[in-house]
């Protein structure tokens, strides 16, 4: 990861003249603000802090002598021009600032000596340190989007931790996650619920966007004796601009991609007993098939309102069960009236096809029908207005 940016934070230092000068400072002032020399329990998650005029070069190694690479650090900004763990993109600091801070390419090992040596100018300064020892409680991060995968433009970077963030632990968490996107978007970190942190863009991220993650949380406490287990990369792509508008007063669905229509279709939508939400959703789940059962929501399979049935080509766009997917039972009635339970109805044909076209995270986008979608059933990351959504943030 490369670093252009470095960031103040506090540190202090004391001043020496050679032999003959003076009062001029004939080599600089550099200090090591933490770790402290002779340290013990830090975390694997290491910041080093240090202050130094101007530029300096910074070397970790190990006991071993092995080299641990790594980048400044620009604090609440990013250790890159479009890498951002806080919200908002931060201007280079100026000339004058000369304390500073940097990261690890990687997690350290637990329970190992360190040395830190920061050089600046002919000057040096080096701290030696231990790491803690692995913790009993360990929590992993896992995400959403896996390494490699081609997501929609409505997909969010989505991590999930294995237990509840407290409040007062989400902004060191959230400083510790690195979102990159080629070409740079705007975008926002929002805590999703205590175990479930989101990133979308402010708008749809363009087609073909590259998208990388880094949290570089192993080590990070989670709170009480809880500590993040290891870091996490993801890299992913965004796929072409495909989004589904489903208009309940037309019964059609309009599919488009990169701005031009691709298909018309008629569809079924909830019945009266059971409408579809209306609301702006994303594709979280497709399968070839799946196994629909009544009694997952309480209706006995055998009662009168029950069903187990084996449907073709499901796509998930809610927690509590609403789809698009093939219904070839109910296509005379696509594109006049609503009979289903909840989902978006297409006939086998249409479905296959539309199987084939989408990926997860394309937005779906339901309009005029009886109920809106609760926040939270489902990726409804969409459904609140940016000014809203960055509220989420802890920072």
């Amino acid at each position: 990861m490369s670093a252009l940016a470095l960031s103040a934070c506090s540190g202090s230092g004391t001043s020496w003249n050679s032999p003959g000068s003076s009062g001029t400072s004939s080599a600089p002032t550099i200090h090591i603000v933490s770790p402290a020399d002779g340290a013990s329990d830090v975390s694997t998650a290491l910041d080093l802090r240090y202050s130094a005029p101007g530029s300096a070069t910074v070397t970790l190694k190990d006991a071993s002598g092995t080299t641990v690479s790594g980048a400044p650090y620009a604090g609440d900004a990013s250790p890159s021009p479009s890498l951002a763990p806080s919200d908002s993109p931060s201007a280079p600091p100026s000339a004058a600032q000369d304390t500073h801070r940097w990261l690890p390419d990687k997690q350290l090992k637990w329970g190992t000596e360190y040395t830190a040596t920061v050089s600046a100018g002919g000057g040096s300064s080096s701290v030696k340190f231990t790491t803690m020892n692995k913790p009993s409680s360990l929590s992993r991060v896992t995400s959403q989007v896996g390494d490699n995968q081609v997501v929609g433009v409505g997909m969010p970077m989505i991590l999930q931790f294995g237990a509840d963030i407290p409040k007062d632990k989400r902004a060191e968490v959230q400083r510790r996650l690195f979102m990159s996107s080629n070409p740079p978007q705007e975008g926002s970190w929002n805590w999703f619920s205590a175990k479930e942190i989101h990133y979308r863009p402010k708008e749809y991220w363009q087609a073909g966007t590259k998208l990388e993650l880094r949290a570089a949380l192993g080590g990070v406490s989670l709170g009480g004796n809880t500590y993040a287990e290891k870091d996490l990369t993801v890299d992913a792509t965004v796929g072409r601009r495909v989004i589904m508008e489903v208009d309940n007063a037309t019964k059609q669905m309009t599919v488009t991609q990169d701005g031009a229509v691709l298909k018309t279709m008629p569809v079924s939508l909830g019945k009266p007993s059971s409408p579809s939400d209306s609301g702006n959703f994303i594709v979280m789940v497709k399968n070839e098939w799946e196994w629909f059962d009544s009694s997952t929501y309480g209706v006995p399979v055998d009662s009168a309102g029950g069903y187990r049935t084996k449907v073709q080509f499901p796509q998930r766009i809610t927690w509590s069960g609403q789809y698009i997917h093939a219904a070839p039972w109910s296509v005379p009635d696509q594109g006049k009236r609503n009979v289903s339970h909840g989902c978006v109805n297409i006939s086998l044909e249409l479905a296959q096809w539309l199987y084939g076209v989408t990926h997860i995270g394309d937005p779906v986008i339901v309009k005029g029908t009886e109920e809106r979608v609760k926040y939270g059933d489902g990726w409804t990351d969409w459904e609140l207005p940016w000014a809203q959504y960055v509220k989420g943030s802890a920072l």
